[in-house]
Order: structure tokens, then sequence, then C-alpha cells
């Protein structure tokens, strides 16, 4: 079986691409999702974070997402610090569900899969790409915000000529190009590389 990453700055459109492979009949972890899951029902975490923020990180047992919220934009150590205890757990979940899938490739979204370190457990990382207008519009229309808060949304994350340096392919996701036709020759090209190496 083959990991694959699916990363890309905010309004990139890797959802749109993560539910084109669905469609295409491949697994797709969500890290965000996931994260969500293990900060309400992962012990080590929950204890982490009453570590980091006393006992207002939970309520009545439950994730009290306002104060968590207020404490991670607080500052970048108080991020850094919540991730260190997130990261590492999304990771290992995902190696877990990878590993109950029945088919030979699987893929994971994540906007933060270079400073998660998610590359380690991924056999090839894809990044999706868009016009840096396109994104800006994209994400205005989506969250209706302004541009101004898109712009800083996008200063907070890796920079994308970054994300594609890492990356092993790009998927153009400009509206223009069509997805499913770049998705099928790059499966085919793992296919391909796969066979030869197992040869």
């Amino acid at each position: 079986m083959m990991r694959i990453g699916i990363t890309g700055g905010i309004g990139s459109g890797k959802s749109y691409v993560c539910r084109r492979l669905e469609a295409l009949g491949y697994p797709v972890y969500d890290c965000d999702a996931a994260a969500k899951r293990l900060m309400c029902d992962d012990a080590e975490i929950m204890e982490g974070l009453v570590r980091l923020m006393g006992p207002e990180a939970y309520v009545d047992g439950r994730l009290n997402k306002p104060a968590v919220a207020r404490y991670l934009f607080h500052s970048g150590r108080h991020a850094a610090a919540v991730n260190s205890l997130v990261h590492p757990a999304v990771s290992q979940d995902f190696v877990d569900w990878a590993q109950r899938q029945a088919t030979p490739l699987v893929f994971v979204e994540s906007a933060l899969l270079f400073q998660a370190q998610m590359e380690k457990v991924c056999d090839a990382v894809w990044a999706v790409s868009a016009p840096l207008e396109v994104r800006v519009k994209r994400v205005m229309q989506r969250d209706h915000v302004d541009e101004k808060d898109v712009n800083s949304r996008m200063a907070q994350q890796m920079d994308d000529s970054e994300v594609l340096r890492r990356s092993d392919a790009v998927i153009l996701n400009d509206g223009q190009q069509d997805i499913d036709s770049q998705l099928n020759s790059l499966i085919k090209s793992l296919k391909t590389s796969n066979h030869h190496s197992s040869c």
C-alpha cells in the first residue's frame, strides 16, 4: 500500500481534489476532522490540553472550543504547544487508519502536512496549487471575509513556493485544468513506478 499526502495553501482547493479522489474510489483521511475528534476523545491529548490551559480546556468533559481557539491564537508559542500534542497523535492515527484500508493507494489531506512532519509517514506528497488571486477570491466567497483577512491567514501558512518545492508533484486547480485527468495521470505513474520497484 502507498500513502500519499495532499497539501496546499488556503483556497488552493485541497478538499475539492480529495472529493475527486474519493469519487475515483480512493479513501481519504481528513487531518482536520481527526484532530477535532482526537482532542475530544484521546486521553493523552486531553491531559496535555488541561496541563497547558488549565481546567477551562474542557467543560463537563467536552472540549471548550472557544477557549482552545483563544489560547491557540494568543501566540505562536501556544499554537506550537498544542500542535506538539495533536500532530503526532494525528500522524499515528492516520497510519493505523491506512492499515485498515483495502486499497493499494490511500490519501491524507492536511494543510499543515510539512509543519506536522507527516511527509515522514507518506510515500509521496502532492501539492494542490492555484494562482494567488484565485485562492483569495475562493476564500472570500467561501468564508464571507475580506481580502485583508484572507491575506493575514495566508501569512500564517508556509509559503506556497516552499510547499511546491518540497512536494513530489503538483496538481493545478485554477478552475481551468481538468482535475480528474491530472489525478489519473499521477496515479498511473505511481502504479508504474511501484511496479518497477517491486520487480
